[in-house]
């Protein structure tokens, strides 16, 4: 987007629309940046009494007299107008001015304004609502948005009917080329946009929606999960580096229940229920949707519950485990893996995935019963953790193998 510096303004006719009168009207252009607006000056003329390259009425009556002063007060008040908006606003445009013009101009609310106050409502609700992750998001897209601007001009803000598809364009390639973003998180930036520009619409600040027409796709990302072998591996793992024994342990945990980060860490004693069976249960609500989840405890995560339970930082919050920031979490879980010769990419919601696909699906528990465990308010979105294993597909087949009566082919199947 450049900055508009310089306007012009053109009076002019056209000779084909004549009246009853043979009179036509005298109109009004408006340039800027190769942009212009077109309006009526409601004053008509005789094209025989115009003169084009004065842009002004050739006749001597008082009529004429007046045309020439109301095109003159017009291109004055043009200018002013110009003047202002760029020195509040720091841009204009024909179609802004032309409204102007015409009384149509109300209060003017600013993208980066109405962004500010947008943050401000969410960082109140954090907590409640919204979550720090999610209020970070958008900061950064404030953030981001700044600085694609300060690229194109010297301006602090801009009015928020200035913001069009050619500018969330723009913004889409500053996040992929000068940012580096991959292009789902491009997509999660641009949500965040849609939304102040949605609750612009909503409060009747602008009337064109600037993603009309415009629709983002996002990539199908595969992410790591482990097998049991090698969990089994971190989990046996001697690492004699506390900090690593600590993250190591909250990791496993998290493979054999399912937990996120963010719940995991705010996972207290309250949360852990017995039925009349004596089994002992994980009844929460999630942090992301307070949507509640149960999840059963094996013994090994009983166990560790019970390693930490004297931490002095457990203590301290109330919760049963002593989890870092997410940040450091996955940061060790890089060293766990280097240390256990895994390569893939470790993070907490590797747990997650591990936990659907390996602890789960694999050993065959419904979908159903998984996705009420991970909290999701359908299996669709379970989906997206599920992965068929080897072992799965191999058992299946061997199924398959007996119920046809085929000795060779489940001998195959099996490797004998």
């Amino acid at each position: 987007m450049k900055q508009c510096t310089a306007i012009s303004v053109w009076f002019f006719i056209r000779k084909t629309r004549l009246g009853k009168s043979g009179e036509t009207p005298i109109l009004m252009r408006i340039t800027c940046n190769g942009q212009h607006a077109e309006l009526n000056t409601q004053r008509k003329i005789l094209p025989s009494l115009w003169d084009q390259s004065k842009e002004r009425a050739t006749g001597k009556s008082v009529v004429h007299i007046e045309i020439n002063k109301h095109l003159e007060s017009l291109r004055a008040k043009t200018m002013e107008i110009f003047s202002t908006t760029i020195e509040n606003d720091g841009y204009a445009s024909p179609v802004y001015i032309k409204e102007a013009l015409l009384g149509k101009h109300k209060e003017c609310k600013l993208l980066f304004e109405v962004f500010e106050e947008h943050n401000s409502r969410i960082a109140l609700l954090v907590g409640t609502e919204y979550n720090e992750t999610t209020l970070g998001r958008y900061r950064l897209c404030l953030k981001y948005l700044r600085e694609m601007l300060a690229e194109k001009s010297k301006v602090n803000d801009i009015p928020l009917k200035h913001l069009n598809g050619e500018m969330i364009r723009n913004f889409e390639t500053f996040l992929k080329i000068k940012k580096k973003v991959a292009q789902n998180t491009m997509i999660r930036y641009m949500k965040c946009l849609k939304k102040v520009t949605n609750l612009a619409i909503a409060n009747g600040w602008i009337t064109v929606d600037p993603f009309a027409g415009i629709k983002f796709s996002e990539k199908k990302v595969v992410k790591d999960f482990l097998t049991i072998e090698e969990v089994n591996t971190i989990r046996s793992k001697e690492f004699g580096i506390e900090r690593l024994d600590i993250v190591r342990d909250i990791f496993v945990f998290c493979c054999y229940t399912g937990l996120a980060f963010i719940d995991v860490y705010n996972l207290k004693p309250e949360h852990i229920t017995e039925d009349a069976q004596g089994r002992m249960w994980i009844h929460k609500q999630r942090q992301k949707t307070e949507i509640e989840f149960f999840v059963p405890l094996l013994d090994y995560p009983q166990q560790l519950i019970k390693k930490y339970k004297g931490h002095p930082l457990c203590k301290i919050k109330g919760t049963l485990f002593p989890v870092y920031a997410n940040q450091k979490m996955n940061s060790y879980l890089k060293e766990i893996a280097d240390f256990c010769g895994i390569k893939k990419h470790l993070t907490m919601h590797t747990a997650r995935y591990t936990f659907a696909t390996t602890i789960t699906l694999a050993n065959n528990i419904k979908l159903e019963t998984v996705s009420k465990m991970l909290g999701h308010t359908n299996t669709r979105m379970t989906l997206h953790y599920a992965h068929v294993l080897n072992d799965s597909v191999a058992r299946e087949m061997e199924r398959i193998a007996d119920l046809v009566d085929d000795p060779n082919l489940s001998k195959a199947i099996r490797g004998e």
